[in-house]
């Protein structure tokens, strides 16, 4: 081997040779919009059905590959060559055609008042596109990947930015004992759908630098065509770099917690300085997780240095551009850095921020003044992001009461985090067979809107049978798939000739599948029925009504729990004789996903509840009419009705981990005996099984338009990058000047809101009040050196617990009275009493800034209290005490 560093090696690219008739291909195959169009992958597919499969559906690879007399053959091929045109026509529609966001927004659309058109950089360590481009390693990527089809399909002006990982995840292996082994195999960029993005100026590939202790780091740039939407893609690996520098990006979520604060710099802080190359100016940044929250650094120094400002007055500029999104449910799933970490890796930072080390350190503390605290990206991407979303419904509640001690004094449900509920890419997802029945039975329309609700209701103009036929067929085609898998996982291993045409026998497919396919962490609870392995061997011999399970799923190489999990179930399979109904598929991909999504009858699902920040697999099942059995979690916490699906438990909560382990595995297996395999095996005299066919047609209309990124996107785009993109835009202009006045409002609310007080409260109510009617308040409030103008003095009401806690509550502004002199004011209003019960209400003051993106200034809240001086606690949680109540109706 000659090395990069022996020699200077002038590389170039070898292309195939295509005939003139299929030069189209090559522009198909370099843009993944293939992906969820099976007509335009049916393309290579048909040249070469084994080299399409070996190749792992890499259309580059293929086409580099294939031999020529295939090519001349195709373009002589009438038939192929009107497939060709076809494909080629709607993917130049696809990228050029009005879509949602021009459609319906036109306004925003034709660019705003100032000029500034919307575009959108979204920011994330992992993209699942496609299984030959292994940037991914689980459900963030996959979700990541989707964002971007949908957003392609919606004409949203989005770029997404990543890391090109030269290895990419691991690729998983299990050993004769069932312990996972991992092998790093290169990913050969040249034949992967990506290519290097070229500086006309100059002729290269563009090129940007980040700073790292002691040295410079060169950054080269790539890019992947996902439809309309482009992904920047940053790569480390050049010769100017050293080795180490080299393999920043050489793999996804690999090495120590060094290597993971290095691409955490190049993605965040190189990602931004890579747009800014390339003359790419969002307006709107979205961190998708806390992987890149360092660009918020980057676009404060950026914003600073251009316009001259303080780093209060940029961070109130660049804070409304940006939007995080946190997947992450408990703290020790956050990246966190020491701090001598970060003054080692950021100790150039401060200087240009206009920040002392400790302030900078401060901006990733969740106690500002506990100096030993870890710097945690989450953090970091809240205190500098105005928007922020949790991934479902039940997860903005818990990131809300996760991170409600940055906003000390505000009541944890009106903490600024709010919740797009995840979805999946419903056309990369669905069965070709599938789409087909849909194309049928209910039109294009599902196509073109497939966030139509009414839409769907055609589905159940499909008839049982018809649909029965379609999914038993799905199964059939898995179970061939599984067993063509086994035979070559034994073959690596090293399995005699028996055991290899075994495999041959393995699985039936004709009786319930049960599919289980996921990251193999400890909370997802993969070895759930394996606490009662008596239940699940009688499961698994009973002829009359058989049951066999699909596993899949990676552990972290580090995450020796995780791997134990995978070797418990292996060896529970082959100890017990079942391996023919329980089945562990190495190397879980997209591809494994997808087969699986689509042929199995139920998809299990077993968090420990509140674990599960949303979950998309069992979106990706129940588009294809499989049945989800899950625990109350994530996504499935909302979406979870008797007629679509099952849920285990009721969504209790437990003091006792094993505990909740024994109820939640008798639950399930009283499910599975009780009700779901009674119902799937009750069949009229074609076999099949109404009942069941009945709950698949209403999960497909319940989920599909729902739980899809393309409503999700939308949904992003009028909840979060609208109003982004205004407020940005806002306090952008005119040389920062709106940007100026905010942070010199905060600077004067600072300063004198130790002065603000509430000195007294009254109703004239007794302590009972006749529903329906209206409660009567004043109170007299000292502002010290504030002007009324500047507050917002509310009555905060609602129900009141039996432990003198308020809940379910709601705020109403109290109307300025008078001037009483030296500060004091007094302030009349009145709240609803709509409902029976113990209610009460206190008094607030808050900030009211209206050029500020909302109100909540962390610690700028004062509650009334019993103490009357200035100064007062009004720490988090003093609203829940010293209040009046009063009771609606009889106690």
């Amino acid at each position: 081997m000659l090395h990069a560093n022996q020699a200077r090696i002038r590389s170039f690219r070898v292309v195939p040779s295509l005939p003139e008739p299929l030069a189209p291909l090559l522009e198909i195959a370099h843009n993944l919009w293939w992906t969820w169009h099976p007509e335009a992958a049916s393309l290579f597919r048909r040249l070469d059905r084994e080299l399409w499969r070996s190749t792992d559906h890499n259309p580059v690879k293929m086409l580099g590959t294939i031999r020529q007399d295939l090519l001349e053959k195709a373009a002589q091929d009438q038939s192929y060559l009107h497939a060709l045109g076809h494909a080629i026509a709607k993917l130049r529609n696809h990228n050029t055609r009005a879509a949602w966001y021009h459609q319906e927004h036109a306004a925003i659309a034709s660019e705003d008042q100032s000029g500034r058109p919307l575009s959108i950089a979204y920011f994330s360590a992992e993209f699942g596109l496609t299984e030959c481009l292994q940037i991914y390693s689980g459900g963030l990527g996959c979700l990541a990947g989707d964002h971007l089809k949908s957003a392609s399909e919606l004409g949203l002006p989005l770029v997404g930015v990543g890391l090109l990982y030269r290895c990419g995840y691991f690729h998983q292996y299990l050993n004769a004992d069932g312990w996972q082994q991992e092998t790093f195999p290169e990913i050969d960029f040249p034949n992967q759908p990506v290519h290097r993005v070229i500086d006309p100026e100059t002729g290269e590939q563009y090129r940007v630098q980040v700073e790292l202790p002691d040295r410079i780091v060169t950054i080269g740039v790539w890019r992947c065509n996902v439809g309309r939407a482009p992904l920047y893609l940053l790569d480390t690996n050049f010769p100017e770099n050293s080795t180490e520098d080299r393999d920043i990006t050489r793999n996804l979520y690999g090495g120590d917690v060094e290597t993971r604060i290095k691409q955490e710099i190049v993605l965040g802080i190189g990602g931004m300085r890579a747009l800014a190359k390339m003359g790419i100016t969002p307006s709107v940044y979205h961190m998708n997780e806390g992987h890149s929250a360092f660009l918020a650094l980057e676009h404060i120094r950026m914003l600073r240095q251009k316009h001259n400002a303080t780093f209060e007055e940029t961070l109130e500029a660049a804070a409304a551009q940006h939007i995080f999104t946190t997947h992450t449910p408990v703290p020790a799933g956050i990246d966190r850095f020491s701090p001598e970490l970060i003054r080692r890796y950021l100790g150039w930072m401060p200087e240009p921020l206009g920040l002392s080390m400790d302030g900078l350190l401060t901006l990733g503390r969740e106690h500002e003044q506990s100096h030993d605290e870890f710097f945690s990206m989450a953090v970091l991407a809240i205190r500098t992001s105005k928007f922020c979303n949790g991934v479902s419904k039940l997860h903005g509640k818990v990131s809300r009461n996760m991170w409600r001690s940055l906003w000390p004094g505000l009541p944890e449900e009106e903490a600024p985090i709010g919740h797009v509920t995840n979805g999946v890419h419903a056309r990369s997802w669905l069965s070709p067979e599938l789409m087909t029945l849909f194309d049928r039975y209910i039109g294009s329309a599902w196509l073109m809107d497939p966030t139509d609700h009414s839409v769907w209701s055609g589905v159940f103009e499909i008839p049982d049978d018809e649909l029965w036929r379609v999914h038993e067929k799905q199964r059939e085609k898995t179970v061939t798939w599984c067993r063509r898998k086994i035979r070559h996982q034994l073959t690596m291993r090293g399995a005699g000739s028996e055991e290899i045409e075994e495999a041959a026998s393995a699985l039936d497919p004709d009786i319930f599948t049960i599919g289980f396919a996921r990251r193999f962490a400890t909370y997802k609870r993969a070895n759930l029925l394996l606490r009662d392995k008596k239940r699940l061997k009688a499961l698994l011999e009973n002829d009359e009504r058989p049951v066999q399970f699909l596993i899949a799923g990676k552990a972290h190489p580090a995450d020796s729990a995780g791997k134990e999990l995978i070797r418990e179930l292996v060896n529970f399979s082959q100890q017990h004789g079942r391996c023919h109904r329980v089945v562990f598929l190495e190397d879980y991909d997209i591809s494994i996903g997808r087969r699986l999504v689509r042929g199995c009858d139920v998809w299990l699902n077993t968090p420990r509840r509140g674990l599960e920040a949303s979950g998309t697999s069992g979106m990706k099942a129940a588009m294809n009419g499989v049945i989800n059995v899950s625990i109350l979690d994530g996504w499935w916490d909302e979406a979870h009705e008797n007629e679509i699906g099952f849920a285990i438990g009721r969504g209790e909560a437990y003091n006792d981990a094993d505990t909740q382990d024994d109820v939640e595995c008798r639950a399930l297996y009283d499910l599975l005996e009780r009700k779901i395999l009674p119902e799937f095996y009750d069949r009229d005299a074609s076999g099949t099984p109404h009942k069941w066919v009945a709950r698949m047609k209403r999960c497909i209309w319940a989920i599909t338009p729902f739980f899809n990124t393309n409503r999700m996107v939308a949904e992003y785009a009028e909840k979060y990058y609208f109003p982004c993109h205004e407020a940005g835009g806002r306090l952008s202009e005119a040389d920062l000047s709106h940007a100026r006045e905010v942070a010199a409002q905060l600077t004067r609310y600072h300063k004198h809101w130790h002065g603000v007080h509430i000195e007294h409260m009254e109703t004239p109510v007794g302590p009972s009040t006749p529903i329906h009617t209206a409660v009567p308040v004043t109170a007299t409030v000292n502002l010290g050196e504030l002007r009324p103008d500047e507050v917002a003095v509310q009555i905060y009401y609602g129900a009141v617990t039996g432990l003198g806690d308020m809940v379910e509550a709601d705020a109403v502004d109290m109307r300025h009275d008078r001037d009483m002199g030296a500060g004091r004011h007094l302030y009349v209003g009145e709240f609803p009493v709509d409902r029976s019960g113990r209610a009460g209400f206190s008094v607030r003051v808050m900030p009211r800034d209206p050029r500020a993106v909302h109100s909540y200034i962390p610690g700028l809240i004062t509650w009334h209290h019993d103490a009357t001086q200035p100064g007062a606690p009004s720490g988090h949680g003093d609203h829940k005490r010293h209040r009046e109540r009063v009771g609606a109706g009889k106690p």
